[in-house]
């Protein structure tokens, strides 16, 4: 096996060019045979095997600087890094992280997770490298998913001044995690299926090459004109009129072609983007057929492509999504909103039945939740589905454009809380943080499936910005019997005693049940509260509470920081009540990947920690 001879970067060039194409085999079956069995980003890795395998070939690492969009296709370049082995643990607690990390491995030159963010990153590389007099290469390689995000214009714009070379992979495979949409994917349509201007363009300068004398220095010559091939053949050439010399489009699975390619665009004293056609999932059927499914997948079987494991219950992005369709069979300004995650955030039915009050902004949060303000201030009722680690990078057009204008626009935030293998980057728990901190904002979350959907209802019926947080997974579907309807700001009690008050916030209720469980067996008498409203708070509850009871514990998945807990502990606190406040809580910090239940049992965040705490602070409180 040629994979086995591939123990640290840059031992891909010990290689024989006819030994190549059997280790890109050898790597899809690899990737494929790891993935299976523990999950993880599959169709867009198998797209970029020959592609990185390009890169590894023709740069050297970590001398030179590879910088991953997003980074969930960074598998191949983990693998010719010497990390194979990593791949028993990927993405679990300890183990191998999914996306390229900078404390794994000096080959991974920047953090990423999020998308549109690689081009800005390997143009500061570029300038650090300038002004410190160094010598190597930056090649920033980004999908053509995250060209519908303006970060990535921005950097473009900065980048087009530059006088020293700075690569650009535009790695084209038609889809973010959806199929893209908007003016970008058209244009690239267009140079896609540009092959008569290809073709010409090959023909001419291989005639012009073949010239005895100048023959070459002609073609150069072409090459750097403006009024170029490319100019006459190919009207607009946006990359080329920004002052981006534009290479391609290339064959993403030809590795001679590609070689070939980035030997050129090393030669360039400028910018200079290279234009990639890889297909999504790769060398697999099943991932070929459906690449959004192998998107991000949980183990399957190989030979069918199914998921090892299915749930026969709804998730909470089923309950929302059935509920949105019900509305706008009723409601026909209702409107919906996604970036780039239709089938993730569950509005692809709403998609089929209502596609002319459908919106997929793309990878574009911040434009999605003024767009959404607009939509709003028409006098349409927008609803934007949204995972909460993405709704963060539309922080900013929350408060300016919507909670300012008090504009009626409801933000579904799915993914809440830990969402597990992904980490760092994707877990969800910031947003009752900075969607707390923002006037004229109200905030959600419901205790089961029933809830959420009439908390959905209300959100949409209420006129106001209003945020309603549901987590990843299966959606709890206890306590059906308590549905009390949903008032403005008030909280739900489920059990009413004395001593120890529990208030649960959304999807932490379950848990929050099982614990009092466990310390009414310890003998403990404890109320339970789904607090319902994160903002506002529900201060007649807790005035009402201060009378019988000792310790109030606040239950959120969420960090400690700006929560519901400290906005609990604060009232207690201004109103002087004689209560002791416990916040369990998640830590000011980055939490890592693994699967939800080890990472809260590593917070303290399990059952029988929480009950543990809880009576350790009531017997302290007490002593």
């Amino acid at each position: 096996m040629y994979l086995e001879q591939i123990q640290k970067a840059n031992d891909i060039k010990k290689l024989k060019d006819e030994e190549l194409d059997e280790l890109a085999l050898e790597i899809r079956k690899f990737l494929i045979d790891k993935i299976s069995r523990t999950g993880g980003h599959l169709a867009s890795n198998l797209g970029v095997v020959e592609l990185t395998m390009a890169m590894h070939l023709n740069f050297d690492l970590p001398e030179d600087k590879i910088i991953w969009d997003v980074g969930h296709q960074s598998y191949t370049h983990k693998i010719l890094t010497g990390r194979k082995d990593g791949f028993d643990d990927l993405r679990k607690y300890g183990g191998m992280s999914g996306f390229p990390k900078r404390k794994e491995s000096d080959c991974d030159a920047f953090d990423t997770g999020h998308s549109s963010t690689s081009i800005s990153a390997g143009l500061g590389y570029v300038c650090a490298r300038d002004i410190l007099g160094e010598d190597y290469h930056v090649i920033s390689v980004i999908g053509d998913g995250s060209l519908t995000g303006g970060m990535a214009y921005e950097a473009l714009n900065n980048a087009a001044t530059l006088k020293t070379n700075f690569i650009i992979v535009l790695n084209d495979n038609k889809m973010s995690i959806s199929q893209n949409v908007g003016g970008m994917s058209q244009y690239l349509d267009g140079l896609r299926t540009a092959k008569a201007y290809t073709d010409l363009k090959n023909a001419v300068e291989t005639v012009v090459g073949s010239i005895p004398v100048g023959g070459e220095k002609l073609v150069k010559h072409m090459r750097k004109t403006k009024s170029s091939i490319k100019q006459l053949f190919v009207p607009g050439m946006f990359f080329e009129d920004m002052g981006i010399k534009y290479l391609g489009p290339v064959d993403g699975h030809n590795l001679k072609a590609l070689c070939r390619t980035f030997k050129e665009a090393k030669r360039v004293k400028g910018p200079v983007l290279l234009h990639v056609l890889t297909r999504k999932g790769k060398g697999y059927l099943p991932a070929e057929q459906d690449p959004s499914k192998f998107h991000g997948t949980g183990p399957f079987d190989i030979v069918t492509g199914e998921p090892l494991t299915k749930s026969a219950k709804d998730s909470y992005t089923d309950v929302f999504s059935k509920v949105m369709l019900d509305l706008g069979k009723k409601d026909e300004r209702l409107v919906a909103i996604t970036a780039a995650m239709e089938d993730g955030t569950g509005l692809a039915a709403f998609h089929k039945h209502f596609p002319d009050r459908f919106f997929d902004v793309g990878i574009a949060e911040g434009h999605g939740v003024t767009f959404a303000a607009g939509l709003a201030a028409a006098g349409l009722h927008p609803v934007f589905a949204v995972y909460s680690s993405f709704l963060q990078r539309g922080f900013d057009q929350i408060i300016h454009d919507v909670c300012l204008q008090k504009l009626p626009v409801v933000f579904a935030i799915d993914r809440a809380g830990l969402v597990g293998s992904d980490g760092e980057t994707h877990q969800g728990d910031f947003d009752l943080s900075y969607l707390s901190m923002v006037p004229n904002m109200t905030v959600m979350s419901p205790k089961n499936k029933w809830e959420l959907a009439d908390m959905l209802r209300f959100a949409v019926k209420m006129g106001a910005p209003a945020a309603l947080r549901y987590p990843r997974g299966t959606a709890y579907d206890g306590f059906k019997e308590y549905r009390q309807p949903i008032v403005y700001g008030k909280s739900e009690a489920i059990f009413e005693e004395d001593s120890i008050a529990i208030l649960s916030v959304g999807h932490m209720f379950e848990t929050a049940v099982r614990v009092r469980e466990q310390l009414k067996d310890t003998g403990y008498n404890c109320t339970l509260i789904n607090a319902r409203f994160v903002k506002p708070i529900d201060e007649e509850m807790l005035l009402a509470l201060a009378g019988e009871h000792e310790l109030l514990v606040t239950i959120e998945e969420n960090v400690k920081s700006g929560g519901y807990g400290e906005r609990v502990l604060d009232f207690v606190s201004r109103k002087g009540l004689k209560m002791k406040v416990l916040m369990i809580a998640l830590p000011d910090d980055y939490i890592e990947h693994g699967s939800v239940d080890v990472l809260r049992r590593e917070v303290l965040m399990d059952d029988e920690s929480i009950a543990k705490r809880i009576m350790t602070e009531y017997m302290g409180r007490r002593g």
